[in-house]
């Protein structure tokens, strides 16, 4: 608490309209369910004093009962619902199309129902000159508002639920839907169930990392780069010079580690994985909410009655479709995508810049390991871009909402969610799709290199391409979620212990004894509410973004775990890890740090679902190119079994002896183009030894380097196996979505139950009713 010791309470308060005798004689107003807070302003013709007095006296006329309490120079203003208001709302769900069956329609609804009429109705208040409380805050005429937490169940939530001892347990959903509504309930129901299925496919995942790590020292291809004496040609320009393949032996072991056999096997689970993931995640839910009694919930029918309570006058907005502001977003979001398209390729553009400027530098390491070390630096470059176009996503999104003028808030926020989704996606993965399908492919050959500016493009180790791609994706992996959690836990979590210091230190003094004399046996006093209105104004705020954010952040770490599995087997691993500590992460910054979340009713985790089943078709698309085009498998398979020592009849020798240095091409210093791109001191090895030829990776002809009949042998098999791939997935992912039912036969014959009982119920009604009136 943050007032142990006496609390000074000013003289200043007025309670409802209601003209009876102050605190005994108003049961009604005992409990809160919404604070509204702003500074204290001085009486006449202020303007914010105006404003101010207008806004709640609009409230009152709606009936909504104001308590207000001065403390230091601030007024706080306590608002409840009046049961008049609560029986139009439960009435008007009785009589709706889709809320007529729900847990509200009891004789007394639950303090989440008055949570979020009041919100709604705040929302939509609006004085004389045509301000609503959003203008009137960005005004200072109100400083913040917020729900309260109930301080006995948020005790028994922190006992069971919001404390790390409790890492390994289970959630309490239901205690979570009953405080905090069913939309959160249904993020850490769908989190809890995601964080459970990641367990089989880190599993799988591991399994396939350590067959590569089995083999760590005796694979022969690992063996061929160790034990190789190729001369290759320089990485860069001017001050690079010919190094040997060798030299990059613990590159071409770690390569082996997430580029062997069993990562397609791994990314034809994982995509089966996905789909199995959403079918039972849909039958979890669906027991649930029918559990709840939300399974037929409408948000845009409650919010159309929520409208009527506030305004009996009301007149509902109708649907509308403008081809002029569609064309205008479109044209908009297509604008935004490119920035930020451009945005990755400004990325590539510092890659292929730093590299060779690192590889000219005076220390040995950084000259060695050029390559890898430019990768990494556009990692972290890549994370600091992603950071900041978060919230330039977001406001752009803002934005395009209101040009689009939706005719209700729960389809502004499926359009806000798309559209802030579709912008994270191509500002994580863009620069992941250049390292996955482009590095190294269009960068050139000796003699007609591609060039950026006068730099040379980027080049694939010849060991394979795959393990940029796993550095990229391991370092954002890891610093998004490590360095996120630490700032979206710690922020919070030192601005409340900063305000209880300066609370403790405050000296207070009560001015009456009310509380001492008994005088809250009925109910809390002024001074009660005043410390608990307090301790809830000092948490951290909320609001909508709340628990987007946390949306958002699980749909993209789920987007990592399963679009680029094959290049990064562990990543279903750190997910999981992540994820058991996001869970009371989320839940202690939740009950213990934070305002209460607005509590909102639904039955669905909403258009995420959409983006997550869009998300395994991407999957499914991408490890089928990762596996066909960017790994080595297809030019290794197309070795073995065709131009390799077992294709032509030896048994005596491994399949693959050879595969390396098949994959490489030569460049003859004496022909005219080659010694164009290459300085004669570039040609010099470290020993001294000046060399004629070097090698590089290509299926080249060594005498007018046009590309060799394997190269196109290769390329068909690529596009056959991707197109392969994608078929045989999709068609597994159909038929397991078929086998896997949305609903189970138990919520089917429940909800028939509920049905029969409710018509039974309705029928005695009118029943009784008759034989009264006889």
């Amino acid at each position: 608490m943050f007032f142990k010791e006496k609390m000074e309470l000013g003289d200043v308060r007025e309670d409802c309209h209601i003209t009876e005798p102050l605190l005994t004689s108003m049961p009604t107003c005992r409990t809160f369910d919404y604070v509204l807070v702003g500074h204290i302003v001085s009486e006449g013709t202020d303007q914010k004093a105006l404003k101010q007095k207008a806004f709640i006296e609009q409230l009152e006329k709606k009936k909504i009962c104001v308590t207000r309490i001065v403390y230091d120079d601030k007024m706080f203003f306590g608002l409840r619902a009046s049961n008049d208001m609560l029986q139009d709302y439960q009435y008007l769900l009785k009589v709706s199309d889709s809320c007529n069956w729900c847990g509200d329609l009891g004789d007394q609804p639950p303090q989440t129902t008055r949570i979020r009429i009041i919100h709604f109705i705040l929302n939509h208040t609006y004085i004389n000159n045509g301000e609503n409380l959003k203008e009137l805050l960005k005004k200072d005429v109100f400083e913040t508002m917020f729900c309260l937490h109930e301080k006995e169940t948020r005790k028994k939530l922190k006992k069971k639920w919001a404390r790390w001892s409790a890492l390994c347990k289970g959630q309490p959903v239901t205690d979570i839907q009953g405080y905090f509504g069913e939309k959160v309930a249904l993020y850490y129901l769908w989190l809890g169930w995601y964080t459970k299925l990641l367990i089989p496919a880190a599993a799988v995942g591991v399994v396939v990392f350590l067959y590569g790590l089995a083999f760590f020292n005796t694979n022969p291809l690992i063996k061929e780069v160790c034990q190789s004496s190729i001369i290759m040609c320089p990485r860069c320009d001017k001050r690079c010079t010919v190094w040997q393949l060798s030299d990059t032996c613990t590159y071409a072991k770690v390569s082996h580690l997430f580029d062997n056999e069993g990562t397609v096997a791994f990314a034809m689970f994982m995509a089966i994985w996905a789909t199995l993931f959403l079918e039972l995640w849909k039958r979890t839910r669906s027991r649930h909410v029918s559990q709840w009694k939300v399974f037929d919930w409408s948000e845009h029918e409650e919010e159309l009655i929520m409208e009527i309570v506030n305004d009996p006058n009301c007149t509902p907005k109708k649907f509308r479709h403008s081809y002029l502001r569609s064309t205008v977003v479109l044209i908009l979001v297509t604008l935004m995508l490119m920035l930020i398209i451009l945005l990755a390729q400004a990325l590539v553009v510092f890659r292929v810049v730093a590299a060779p400027l690192m590889s000219e530098g005076s220390w040995e390491f950084m000259r060695d390991h050029a390559n890898t070390v430019a990768v990494m630096f556009g990692a972290v470059l890549h994370y600091l871009t992603i950071q900041i176009m978060t919230r330039v996503n977001r406001w752009v999104s803002l934005k395009l909402c209101a040009i689009e003028k939706t005719n209700s808030s729960a389809a502004t926020e499926k359009s806000f969610t798309v559209k802030m989704f579709t912008f994270q996606f191509f500002t994580l993965f863009s620069s992941l799709f250049y390292v996955a399908f482009f590095l190294g492919r269009i960068n050139g050959r000796p003699g007609d290199y591609a060039r950026i500016a006068g730099w040379r493009l980027e080049e694939c180790h010849p060991s394979g391409c795959l393990t940029d791609l796993f550095i990229q994706m391991a370092i954002i992996m890891l610093l998004k979620q490590t360095l996120n959690n630490i700032f979206e836990f710690s922020v919070p979590w030192v601005k409340n212990r900063l305000v209880k210091s300066v609370a403790k230190k405050k000296k207070l003094h009560r001015k009456c004894g009310q509380c001492y004399r008994k005088a809250c046996r009925d109910g809390p006093c002024d001074i009660c509410h005043l410390e608990d209105w307090v301790e809830n104004y000092h948490l951290d705020n909320t609001d909508f973004f709340s628990l987007f954010n946390e949306f958002l952040e699980m749909v993209v770490q789920f987007s990592f775990t399963t679009i680029f599995v094959a290049a990064f087997p562990l990543a279903p691993l750190l997910a999981l890890i992540n994820n058991i500590f996001e869970i009371r992460l989320d839940a202690i910054k939740m009950v213990h740090l934070e305002r209460r979340i607005v509590p909102r009713k639904t039955n669905d985790i909403g258009v995420w679902t959409k983006v997550l089943e869009v998300i395994g078709v991407l999957a499914v698309i991408a490890n089928g190119l990762v596996i066909g085009v960017s790994s080595d498998f297809i030019p290794r398979l197309v070795y073995r079994y065709r131009y390799g020592p077992c294709a032509n009849g030896s048994s005596l020798t491994h399949c693959m002896q050879g595969y390396i240095n098949d994959t490489l091409s030569t460049a003859v210093v004496s022909h005219m183009a080659v010694r164009n791109d290459f300085l004669p001191n570039q040609m010099i090895t470290d020993k001294g030894f000046n060399v004629t030829q070097c090698s590089y990776r290509d299926y080249r002809s060594d005498e007018d380097y046009t590309l060799t009949a394997q190269f196109w042998l290769v390329l068909a098999v690529r596009f056959a196996f991707v197109i392969l791939f994608e078929h045989v997935v999709v068609v597994c992912k159909f038929v397991a979505a078929w086998f896997v039912p949305d609903n189970p036969l138990q919520v089917k014959n429940d909800r028939l139950l509920d049905k029969m009982a409710r018509l039974k119920h309705e029928l005695e009604k009118i029943k009784r009713s008759k034989s009264t009136e006889v």
